[in-house]
């Protein structure tokens, strides 16, 4: 792999972040780890599989099925692309540093078995793991040597990252897209992967350099680093989810008001007026014009509360706006409908809770109406289990009618599950610490290892 860490830590990582996805995702079913190897070979190779029960309670692990990435793996001179053979998702997803997604099997360009034998697979999300070359080479990355593509090109020379691991999640048939929520979750669980598999490199490189020191120092760093890889993207993490899960809801929410209103998405038309704008002053200002482009795009993923939304938009995109018409003097003339355009967003994020719309749909009773906006549109600062049953509770109420209003209570029951473990676990290992602290200080050093 791209980074240093022993196998007994690497499958214990992949079966969690495996555990983590398939409870959270009610359709998928299956999941699997490929490990990156270090450079130039890249050699991919399956760490484990995990296969979760009908009743979401159980998860089988192993490498039961017949692969070419079973140990002791593929190199990259055998999957890349190139003529007359196959295209593979690994090689796309590698090379590309982009996630490969099969919704549908029967058009999967990248379907070794349908390319060979005419044999449909399974629908599936393949995510590309991704770390920092400063963050896991400091300043030697240059040094390394970087296979190359058939075309001959060195692979991840423009990049900032490279790929130690690949996620693939298998779904039930239909319920895959490319971009949906579930894409997007399993991105950002990937991100916090990558995290976690730093951590190891640095606990490693940690223990490398302490067995120098005394015995001592040597038990208190190793504390550290263990607290350090269980601190990283646990609780924080599942709350970043709930809040991942609340935004799908809002977007849920505004979607069926306007169609139930015939009003379009206002959020939609003021980011496609302010792109209008750019594109008319590009050759201007072609850096900072691209560079605001590509800040509003990604403020269209984005659901946030009200007042944070307002937030975002002013220090992202209005300070930006303002830099760019203060150097074109000349086009000042196009303050005064970057400012509508500006407002208009800003509104936009109000639209769910708008009364006239709120009054004009009649499917809900007004008390439900009234706390399911004032739950949904609430900004949270830290987990609160009494706001999310309120809210798995009215998900529990058929004349919501969302479109994926199911998926999304299982999701935050998972969730809320999750998070009141990690929760008793933070606790516990603070417990712990707390006395190997208070021992060192009164000159009794222990020796101990937290679990992982």
């Amino acid at each position: 792999m791209t980074i240093k860490i022993n196998k007994q830590a690497l499958e214990s990582a992949c079966k969690e972040i495996i555990e983590t996805i398939l409870f959270c995702l009610p359709d998928a079913f299956k999941g699997t780890v490929y490990k990156i190897g270090a450079p130039p070979h890249i050699t991919a190779k399956r760490i484990t599989s995990g296969i979760i029960d009908e009743d979401k309670q159980r998860i089988s692990w192993g490498l039961p099925e017949r692969s070419d990435y079973n140990p002791p793996g593929k190199t990259w001179l055998d999957y890349r692309d190139q003529p007359d053979r196959p295209l593979e998702a690994m090689a796309w997803c590698v090379e590309r540093q982009r996630s490969w997604t099969s919704e549908d099997p029967e058009l999967d360009q990248r379907s070794v078995r349908l390319q060979t034998d005419g044999i449909l697979e399974d629908y599936h999300h393949m995510e590309p793991v991704l770390i920092r070359k400063k963050d896991l080479y400091a300043n030697n990355h240059n040094h390394l040597e970087y296979p190359r593509n058939y075309k001959g090109q060195t692979l991840w020379e423009d990049s900032d990252y490279v790929v130690p691991a690949v996620i693939k999640i298998h779904f039930r048939p239909n319920t895959i897209k490319i971009g949906s929520p579930e894409t997007r979750l399993i991105k950002r669980l990937s991100r916090a992967f990558g995290t976690e598999l730093l951590s190891y490199q640095l606990r490693e490189e940690s223990i490398e350099a302490m067995n120098q020191l005394a015995q001592d120092k040597l038990d208190s760093c190793n504390i550290l680093a263990d607290s350090l890889r269980n601190a990283i993207a646990k609780s924080g993490l599942i709350f970043s989810l709930i809040k991942l899960e609340l935004g799908c809801l809002r977007v849920q929410w505004e979607n069926l008001l306007f169609e139930r209103t015939n009003r379009k998405n206002q959020k939609e038309e003021a980011i496609q007026q302010l792109d209008s704008i750019l594109r008319k002053i590009t050759e201007k200002a072609e850096e900072p014009a691209k560079e605001l482009m590509d800040v509003q795009k990604k403020f269209l993923t984005f659901s946030l509360p009200p007042k944070r939304g307002v937030a975002w938009v002013d220090m992202q995109i209005e300070k930006r706006w303002t830099r760019l018409l203060e150097n074109l003097s000349e086009e000042s003339e196009l303050a005064t409908s970057v400012n509508e355009a500006l407002e208009k967003l800003k509104d936009s994020l109000h639209h769910g809770k708008d009364p006239v719309l709120l009054d004009s749909c009649d499917f809900m009773p007004d008390a439900l109406k009234k706390e399911w906006v004032e739950l949904i549109y609430k900004d949270l600062k830290q987990v609160d289990f009494s706001h999310l049953d309120q809210v798995i509770n009215i998900l529990n109420d058929p004349c919501l009618n969302l479109p994926f209003q199911e998926k999304s209570r299982k999701s935050l029951v998972h969730l809320k599950t999750l998070f009141q473990i990690m929760n008793q676990l933070e606790k516990s290992t603070n417990a712990v610490l707390q006395q190997l602290l208070n021992g060192g200080k009164n000159g009794n050093s222990h020796c101990c290892v937290l679990p992982s």
